[in-house]
């Protein structure tokens, strides 16, 4: 293996205050790490594939413990993948291709998108929910949000005006989109969700049962606009939900866990909302990141893939016409994330983790 040193580095690590402390005084070890959030961010989870799977497939299993994964939209996906076998990385591998083969043609409706998206979960998961469900450390805890007002209709007039007040909302005070929609968090009924009491949004937590997973997995994954709500989770209170990234995109949430929060991440800030993508000023809240390493892709190593970016949504519109030109350059990203993945177990196998990391 190449010297880290000799070469740019792939990866971005950023510590919370308490995070980093506690790294001075001890090296990271998988004994550690209690929760790994994931965030939305829908084809950008394909860029980070090799990181997961060193993560998940070589890194933890060193020490197995009860551990919560808790995502949004494609991190729960991401964490349903992990936890559905005990080969995370073929099921990761799996997740990254099916993603990758997709094709929608040009105005494809909602409706026909929560349909493929469907028959992608059940591609993926089916015949495994049994074990996720009662896999021997993972805990998965999926994040959705109910949709309150204008934003419980489908049509896309009163859906589309439901969102434009929404945003103005927003772009007044993050605590205004509690008059839009509720966070739900359908956890692993063996542990509760692994935080504190949520003080910020009306909340309510649901037990995962065989009944509500895809559904959860499927409403936690559907953006308004570009896919149908999911109405009526199983066990859930009654009402239309959507993709949890919608309140929770980077998961900024107040933790509750013992150890270091392992963030494997796209990129190297935490957005709390979707709607703040565009909000430079509004970024995670350093009390509630203060356990947390975020592990993310580095620019240089950006700069090294194709279009110099991570896949992401836009690429179905930039690609248009040409579906084999964005699945080849999908694939060379997912091909050279193992990168990412080997940098990471470089670090920690080294004691040099420490020496890369800087404040988050």
């Amino acid at each position: 293996m190449t010297a880290i040193h000799s070469r740019a580095p792939v990866l971005t690590i950023r510590a919370g205050q308490r995070a980093m402390q506690r790294l001075k005084d001890k090296p990271l070890t998988p004994d550690d790490v209690h929760v790994i959030p994931g965030a939305a961010g829908g084809p950008k989870a394909l860029g980070i594939s090799g990181l997961d799977k060193a993560i998940f497939g070589d890194w933890l299993p060193g020490v197995e413990q009860e551990r919560t994964l808790i995502g949004s939209s494609i991190g729960s996906w991401r964490f349903a993948a992990v936890a559905s076998s005990n080969d995370p990385k073929t099921q990761l591998a799996r997740l990254a291709e099916l993603y990758t083969a997709q094709r929608f043609a040009k105005g494809v409706s909602p409706a026909e998108v929560s349909r493929k998206s469907v028959l992608f979960l059940e591609e993926l998961l089916g015949g495994h929910e049994d074990y996720l469900l009662n896999h021997p450390w993972y805990r998965l805890n999926i994040v959705v949000v109910r949709s309150l007002g204008m934003l419980e209709h489908d049509t896309r007039g009163r859906l589309g005006l439901g969102l434009m007040n929404a945003i103005s909302a927003n772009m007044v005070s993050r605590r205004h989109l509690g008059r839009f929609m509720e966070r739900g968090i359908i956890h692993d009924a063996r542990l509760k969700a692994p935080v504190s009491k949520l003080v910020d949004f009306p909340s309510h937590e649901v037990a995962l049962t065989r009944e509500n997973l895809m559904p959860a997995l499927l409403a936690s994954a559907s953006i308004p606009m570009v896919m149908s709500g999911v109405r009526n989770i199983p066990g859930a209170p009654e009402g239309v939900y959507r993709d949890g990234g919608l309140l929770d995109y980077h998961l900024d949430l107040p933790y509750e866990q013992p150890g270091i929060i392992l963030y494997p991440h796209f990129t190297d800030k935490v957005v709390p909302g979707w709607f703040d993508k565009t909000l430079p000023w509004r970024r995670g809240d350093a009390t509630r990141l203060q356990d947390v390493l975020l592990i993310a892709p580095s620019r240089e190593y950006l700069d090294t893939l194709p279009d110099r970016k991570l896949p992401d949504r836009k690429d179905f519109e930039k690609y248009v016409g040409d579906n084999t030109g964005r699945e080849r350059s999908w694939r060379r990203a997912i091909a050279e994330s193992d990168r990412l993945g080997d940098e990471f177990l470089e670090l920690t196998e080294t004691g040099k983790l420490m020496d890369a990391i800087r404040p988050l």
